[in-house]
């Protein structure tokens, strides 16, 4: 191969995690290599660095507490229990109203790691292998009370080494006594700012710092806006809802079911500054049972309404409180899902419902639609103005999640660990290898994993690898598309 090999541990990673048992020559792992290196280095011609920042360093120093304190707060609006983040690797981020993906390498530690063996701890090492790979920026962890341990030393060579921007977080400066002691590790020659994740302290320069490096991209939805369709059977709520959202009265309100007879596209927008996300809310007619119509117009009224969920982007599936979840929000959300479109469910109409909790009324709701348990509830009210703030937090969420690019070297890693958690099926004397796996497309995520043979890959496993992308990664309310390709053309489906 002509010029110099890329030094990516990463690869040997994945020429000998799905090989080990087997019975497979040097001269073959050889070939593997080379055909991982191909596809790495072409991939990275044609791709730029993105806004994405990487935390990393040692053991213990308070990696995954700045990552929670930088993206909390913006997690804590769909998830409401504690310690979500902890085991996502991954997730959109906003400092002073700029959009960037935050890296958190802590969770990459317990990844496997037996094929390395050197100096520097394992799991440290494949921490900083990914920041090189796929971050802009990089954040050095190091802790500011126990001073410049050998392993520190180490992670800053190889980040000295990398040309990556690199910014050392001195953590655990609790206190502005403790600034002066971050002058130590202005040796390794990056600029060191006294931070504390635990009293949210000092991250206002260093963030400033780390903007400035993020490449400059264009905010696409300016020119083409995000769609939102706002979908449900008659008379829950949909004008009443979108007249709330943009606190004006854009859209006929009736309690007279199936006032609503066409779609109607109102722009809107979500944040501020130059990376606001820009939407269209598409008002639907109210989607009937087929035994239900009786004429032409809601005949061609459906019709549009399922052209709507076609061409959205994020369909806001409402739910009448008082009604409960119905047979036909099924077929509603099973729609949805047929399409995969990302999707928040919205449950109008809360202040009206009495005897059942917010608990009780989500576990109602994925018992209906257990297809749809990656989507986020949220429990509202068009007439009070309760949670309407919070839903469109929660739709922006997910209007970012269907558009979410995985870090190519994250990926693998993932992917890697959990064939080496749950080792893949055996289907007829053959054993499923998995050898590389990039994400080929968004709006649906769409994963594509290369592997010796197809016919084994069987569904139950298929399940269970998107399971744990969505564990992992910040995916909630998105459609997956797993994709399987052979190596062999003709095995291809």
């Amino acid at each position: 191969m002509a010029g110099v090999e890329p030094a990516l541990p990463w690869i040997d990673q994945l020429v000998q995690s799905p090989l080990k048992g087997g019975n497979i020559s040097h001269c073959e792992k050889c070939l593997y290599r080379e055909w991982f290196i191909i596809y790495y280095r072409l991939m990275n011609e044609s791709e730029q660095k993105q806004r994405i920042v990487a935390i990393v360093g040692r053991p213990n120093v308070g990696k995954s507490a700045i990552f929670n304190r930088l993206v909390g707060k913006r997690v804590a609006i769909v998830h409401e229990q504690s310690g979500v983040t902890r085991d996502r690797l991954m997730h959109e981020a906003e400092w002073r109203n700029q959009k960037y993906t935050l890296v958190d390498t802590g969770g990459i530690a317990n990844i496997d790691h037996s094929g390395i063996s050197d100096s520097i701890d394992a799991g440290t090492r494949s921490q900083a292998d990914v920041a090189l790979q796929d971050a802009a920026v990089v954040i050095f962890v190091v802790d500011i009370s126990a001073g410049i341990v050998p392993l520190d030393q180490e992670v800053a060579n190889i980040l000295r080494k990398s040309g990556n921007k690199v910014f050392v977080a001195a953590n655990k400066a609790d206190d502005k006594g403790r600034d002066p002691l971050a002058a130590e590790f202005d040796q390794f020659g990056f600029k060191v700012f006294p931070v504390s994740a635990l009293h949210d302290r000092g991250f206002e320069q260093l963030m400033l710092s780390v903007m400035r490096f993020l490449p400059e991209t264009e905010n696409p939805t300016i020119a083409e806006p995000l769609k939102v369709a706002i979908v449900g059977r008659p008379n829950v709520g949909k004008s009443s809802f979108i007249n709330r959202m943009l606190e004006k009265d854009r859209v006929i309100v009736s309690s007279v079911p199936g006032t609503t007879r066409d779609s109607i596209d109102v722009p809107f927008t979500i944040g501020k500054g130059e990376y606001a996300r820009h939407y269209l809310l598409i008002d639907t007619a109210g989607m009937r049972r087929q035994g239900k119509i009786d004429n032409l117009v809601e005949k061609f009224a459906l019709i549009r309404s399922e052209k709507s969920v076609e061409r959205c982007n994020v369909a806001v599936l409402i739910l009448d409180a008082v009604q409960g979840p119905t047979e036909h929000d099924k077929k509603i959300a099973a729609y949805i899902n047929e399409k995969k479109r990302g999707c928040v469910i919205l449950v109008n109409k809360w202040d009206l419902a009495k005897g059942v909790t917010k608990d009780e009324y989500d576990e109602a709701v994925r018992k209906v639609v257990p297809f749809m348990r990656h989507c986020p509830i949220v429990f509202v009210s068009s007439l009070s103005g309760e949670s309407i703030k919070k839903s469109l937090s929660i739709i922006d969420i997910v209007a970012g999640n269907v558009q979410t690019k995985l870090p190519t070297g994250v990926l693998n890693r993932v992917i890697i660990d959990a064939a080496e958690r749950v080792h893949p099926p055996a289907v007829g004397g053959k054993r499923l290898k998995i050898f590389y796996t990039t994400q080929t497309g968004i709006d649906p995520i769409r994963v594509t994993i290369f592997v010796n043979e197809i016919s084994v890959f069987v569904k139950p496993y298929k399940d269970y690898l998107v399971r744990t992308l969505r564990e992992r990664f910040p995916l909630d309310g998105a459609p997956i598309d797993l994709l399987i390709r052979s190596r062999r053309k003709e095995d291809e489906k």
